[in-house]
C-alpha cells in the first residue's frame, strides 16, 4: 500500500522541493493519528552543543516553514543567536521522513499578531505566564495564576506578548527520505547555495 502512494508521488518530475512537501504533508494529514504537521526542531547553543523538540508547522510556502514559540525560551534564544535551524518530519505511517535545513528570519509582527488572535484564550494566557524554559517552583502557583487571569481578562482582548512570536526557516537543503525493502532507502535531496536562488540541485543518495 505504501509503495502505491509512493508511485503516484515519484521524484523524477519535480523541479522544486515545495510541491513535494505539500503532497506528503496532505498525505499525512490523512494517514497520520495525531497533529501531522509535528516536526522536531535542531538548534545549538553558543558552545555548539545541540539542542532539539517537537513543534508544530503552522504555515509553509516558497519562503519557508513557521512557528512559533516565546522568544526568551531555550530554542528562541538559540535561534537568535545563530539564526540556523534544521527540521525533521517523520510520518511513521507512511513511511517517510523529510529533513531541512535553513537560514531563519522573524516574521513580521502583522503575522504574529494574526495568528495570536486565532488562538484559544487559554492558549493566549499561556503565552503571557508562561516563562518558558525556566524553572518552575510550583505546578500549583503557575495553574492558580493562569486561572486568576482568564477571570480578570475574561471579556477583553487578550494582545500578544511583545516577547512571543513566530520564526519562517528559509530552506537551503530539502532531502526527501521514502522506505525501501532490506534498508534500501530512497534519498532524494534539494539543496541551493543561497535563497534567491530558485534553481534548486536536485540528487540522488546512498541510503
Amino acid at each position: 500500500m505504501i509503495d502505491d502512494v509512493s508511485k503516484n508521488h515519484g521524484f523524477a518530475t519535480e523541479k522544486e522541493p515545495f510541491q513535494l512537501f505539500d503532497q506528503w504533508l496532505k498525505d499525512a494529514e490523512t494517514r497520520e493519528i495525531n497533529d501531522h504537521n509535528t516536526m522536531s526542531l535542531a538548534t545549538v547553543d553558543e558552545t555548539g552543543m545541540p539542542n532539539v523538540r517537537m513543534v508544530l508547522l503552522k504555515e509553509f510556502s516558497e519562503k519557508g516553514f513557521v512557528f512559533y514559540t516565546n522568544y526568551e525560551s531555550c530554542k528562541g534564544q538559540e535561534i537568535l543567536h545563530s539564526m540556523k535551524a534544521a527540521l525533521c518530519f517523520h510520518w511513521k505511517s507512511l513511511r517517510r521522513q523529510i529533513r531541512i535545513r535553513g537560514v531563519v528570519k522573524k516574521i513580521t509582527d502583522a503575522e504574529a499578531d494574526a495568528y495570536y488572535a486565532s488562538r484559544s484564550r487559554g492558549s493566549q494566557v499561556g503565552a503571557w505566564l508562561s516563562k518558558q524554559s525556566r524553572p518552575l517552583e510550583s505546578r500549583f502557583s503557575l495553574e492558580k495564576a493562569v486561572a486568576e487571569y482568564m477571570l480578570h481578562s475574561a471579556v477583553r482582548i487578550i494582545s500578544r506578548p511583545p516577547y512571543w512570536s513566530g520564526f519562517r526557516i528559509h530552506p537551503l537543503s530539502i532531502e526527501f527520505w521514502r522506505d525501501r525493502p532490506f534498508r534500501l532507502h530512497n534519498r532524494t535531496v534539494f539543496t541551493r547555495s543561497d535563497l534567491d536562488r530558485r534553481t534548486w540541485k536536485i540528487e540522488k543518495l546512498y541510503p
